[in-house]
């Protein structure tokens, strides 16, 4: 199934984080906090200004971004729990040093 994001939506899947910590202890997984980091799969066209015109989004697809812990609404798509928010929800995007994006 495609899906396609509305006005300012994007659509994000979680990205699991090390589940051992520095010291190489594991961390079960009963113990683990819902990763706060993600990859964007799908974006809107933007939102609409006061005169209409349509204001493209930040995010890109292929994007890692941050956003809060209780942001967006889960959903499944294709068995896959994927999350539904507004860019606003989006707190950041993680540049890698070599990155096109972080050059720019």
């Amino acid at each position: 199934m495609k899906f396609r994001p509305l006005h300012d939506r994007i659509l994000v899947r979680r990205v699991e984080e090390e589940n051992r910590t520095t010291g190489g202890i594991i961390i079960p997984d009963t113990a683990k906090e819902k990763p706060i980091q993600g990859e964007v799969l799908a974006v809107g066209p933007g939102h609409r200004d006061e005169t209409g015109k349509i204001v493209p989004l930040d995010v890109r697809v292929g994007d890692r971004i941050l956003f809060g812990k209780w942001a967006g609404t889960e959903v499944k798509i294709d068995g896959q729990d994927l999350l539904i928010m507004k860019e606003s929800e989006v707190l950041g995007i993680l540049e890698d040093k070599g990155s096109a994006r972080a050059a720019a």
